[in-house]
């Protein structure tokens, strides 16, 4: 036996991540989501981390790095800026990826998975149950052996004679299809206190959307962001997230996640609420009604009513509550109550385990 020897790449061997880019470009796409999507930002403190970590060797510097994402796809020169990057559409994707994979862990990928329900139907997951073939069954859940069977049990095995009604199939789960709205709260309390509560909120937006694309390619996945108003993002636009100095319109937000679901053909439908803070305003025809100070009843009772004409539709709500104040539970109390949905008062660190348990746990073939 001969044995041919040539040059280390270290790029060929071990797990992904023992090159130097590879593992700046895991720096480097943690700090671009938390900088929303700012290369220029995150490149900033990139240098500022290898002054004082000495993130790269003599071998491969900042600058290599740099010119790597270039030639590799990852950064392109900013045409409204001069000097300036921004991020390719392959790091946004690269992002949704990350995000999905540092949330979910172990989720395998690929493969048209659906949502299961407890009934039988037509589905992609045999179940050890047979039953006589019916008109416009798939012939890829056709019971090869009970048919045989069938067919052999009237005549003799000199003489195979197939009939409609020798044809068994396997049972199959039911699967249904969900059009989810994720909204985002975007006021500029998501920044206050010492806490950054929009960068795990983002992070999880953008792990759902990446779990949706790839494994629930039937379901739809819209995002709402909302302040002082409500409006709609692209999946695209999900690394460039942040907050402003906004009040918290949740009723703007409720209506916007209404009126694009009512377009949704989906028989399921939900609403994801990812929130820290209470209700501060509202329209009242082109007129803004605010109040920043505790929770205005009549702001309040505004959200409660879309709480409930949700209920109406067929839309669940489900709060995820990034703060532990009573007062503020008190509200997603009622708001719950309202809709008949669901809450989760959730920490900085496991938001995203939440939003996906409950993704996975909602598993129903009507919500009406």
């Amino acid at each position: 036996m001969r044995f041919r020897y040539t040059d280390f790449v270290p790029e060929r061997h071990g797990p992904q991540g023992d090159s130097p880019f590879e593992n700046l470009l895991d720096i480097f796409q943690q700090l671009l989501n938390i900088a929303a999507g700012d290369a220029n930002e995150a490149l900033d403190w990139m240098n500022e981390l290898d002054r004082r970590y000495d993130l790269t060797s003599g071998d491969y510097g900042m600058g290599d790095f740099i010119e790597d994402l270039r030639k590799k796809g990852y950064l392109e020169d900013d045409e409204n800026k001069l000097g300036e990057v921004r991020i390719t559409s392959k790091t946004e994707r690269g992002l949704r990826q990350k995000a999905l994979e540092d949330i979910f862990g172990k989720l395998k990928r690929g493969g048209r998975g659906r949502h299961k329900t407890p009934f039988a139907g037509q589905g992609d997951e045999k179940l050890p149950e047979t039953r006589n073939w019916q008109f416009g069954d798939d012939l890829h859940s056709l019971d090869v052996t009970s048919t045989l069977s069938n067919a052999y049990r009237r005549g003799d095995l000199d003489r195979l004679d197939l009939r409609e009604d020798d044809f068994e199939v396997y049972e199959t789960d039911h699967h249904t299809s969900m059009a989810t709205v994720m909204m985002i709260d975007l006021s500029h309390s998501m920044i206050l206190y010492g806490e950054d509560r929009i960068t795990p909120a983002r992070k999880t937006a953008l792990a759902l959307s990446e779990l949706i694309l790839t494994r629930y390619p039937g379901d739809t996945l819209d995002i709402v962001a909302f302040g002082t108003d409500a409006w709609q993002v692209d999946i695209k636009d999900l690394p460039y997230l942040n907050v402003g100095p906004f009040y918290t319109n949740t009723r703007a937000g409720l209506q916007r996640s209404r009126d694009l679901l009512r377009r949704r053909k989906n028989q399921n439908k939900q609403i994801f609420m990812l929130t820290d803070g209470k209700p501060s305003c509202h329209y009242e025809g082109a007129k803004l009604y605010r109040n920043a100070f505790g929770l205005d009843k009549k702001i309040v009772n505004k959200v409660l009513d879309e709480a409930v004409a949700c209920r109406r539709e067929g839309i669940s709500i489900t709060t995820f509550m990034i703060a532990r104040d009573p007062l503020l539970q008190q509200f997603v109390h009622q708001l719950t109550e309202a809709n008949q949905g669901r809450a989760y008062y959730s920490g900085l660190d496991d938001l995203g385990s939440f939003v996906f348990e409950d993704f996975e746990r909602n598993r129903r073939k009507n919500v009406r």
